[in-house]
């Protein structure tokens, strides 16, 4: 195969990392874009000459090997099934796979029916700190993993979809609290079995953000199905710029990753420069600025991942398939179901599996 020619359905936040990402990947090309606003000013920051205001067209219209799909949560599952329908090979679908389960499975289903490979989009998989860490536990560093504590948190969603739960499916967990129920499960190379979640009620239930329909704060203590013990936290309460850290805990070490925050550049501002960290609220004073966030953060080596899929015809690796994402998406609306009855809930694996 040449480069896998690609079409982007998304024009925003989401939309802007994957397509800075296919830049880097000379495997692929961003042939074409679908959206309903910043059509044109997207594409013209990355070249893309075909734009379309319908992604039904460009499915019809364009022969593209892949789709990016990178639109608000409530939307992934009509553009997904509209891509798989349409003949499309692979799909990349951005975090969370969908905002039910009902629907989940349903682009699981229709993806494996049609033999499409729906890729899910956990970028922190790819994040080469964390990978070295896996590595590292992988080789006995630090015994056996006994315990996992991980969080996204920042200081609230620039997205209005995020803010609003009817389009985004909840609030601070399933939007960023979803990258670490994702990360435990390939870490350890086991399932989240049961959960017992504590979340705020949204809007005027909120701690910070009371035009927020969904939780501004949530965690949840978790157990994996091979006694691994786990506590996973999202929240749009922290200021200073986003805050991803995981500490490990084995029986004979641990392991502590600061993701967004452990820049090794450290410079002090009198009048401030243009950009430090995602989420960050000015950079006066003594910050730390982010060296290649892209990178970090995995996105450059999720998006060569799934481009190399596509063109080697092989499965996405462990946590980035379709029922990997079904298995995230499950755990975090078990998180709200507990928080809700205030109980343990039990989470039943077999959603999407034959």
């Amino acid at each position: 195969m040449e480069k896998v020619k690609v079409g982007i359905v998304g024009s925003r936040f989401a939309a802007q990392l994957h397509a800075e990402s296919y830049k880097r990947c000379p495997a692929a090309i961003v042939h074409s874009v679908s959206a309903i606003d910043n059509l044109d000013e997207f594409g013209e920051s990355y070249g893309i000459a075909n734009r379309y205001g319908d992604y039904h067209d460009m499915f019809e219209k364009e022969d593209l090997d892949l789709a990016s799909v990178c639109v608000p949560n409530y939307l992934h599952r009509e553009v997904v099934i509209a891509a798989a329908s349409a003949g499309i090979g692979a799909i990349i679908c951005e975090k969370p796979l969908a905002t039910s389960i009902e629907d989940g499975l349903e682009m699981v289903r229709t993806c494996r029916e049609g033999q499409v490979k729906l890729m899910y989009a956990e970028d922190w998989i790819f994040a080469p700190a964390l990978v070295r860490a896996k590595q590292i536990c992988q080789e006995g560093g630090i015994g056996d993993i006994l315990y996992v504590k991980a969080k996204e948190t920042h200081n609230g969603s620039h997205s209005a979809f995020a803010q609003k739960k009817e389009y985004c499916g909840g609030g601070s967990m399933i939007h960023v609290g979803i990258h670490p129920v994702g990360f435990l499960p390939w870490l350890v190379e086991a399932k989240i079995a049961q959960v017992m979640g504590m979340v705020t009620g949204g809007s005027e239930l909120n701690l910070l953000h009371k035009d927020y329909t969904g939780e501004d704060w949530a965690a949840a203590l978790v157990l994996l199905d091979d006694g691994t013990r786990g506590f996973v936290e999202g929240n749009y309460i922290a200021c200073g710029g986003m805050d991803d850290k995981i500490e490990i805990y084995g029986a004979e070490g641990n392991i502590h990753i600061d993701l967004t925050q452990g820049s090794p550049l450290k410079v002090y501002s009198r009048s401030g420069y243009g950009y430090a960290i995602e989420k960050a609220d000015f950079t006066h004073g003594w910050t730390s600025p982010a060296v290649d966030e892209f990178m970090s953060l995995g996105y450059v080596n999720e998006i060569a991942h799934f481009v190399d899929c596509v063109r080697n015809d092989t499965e996405p690796q462990r946590g980035t398939t379709g029922e990997d994402g079904l298995h995230a998406l499950a755990v975090t609306l078990a998180i709200y179901e507990s928080a809700e009855n205030d109980c343990l809930i039990q989470i039943h694996d077999d959603l999407g599996r034959t």
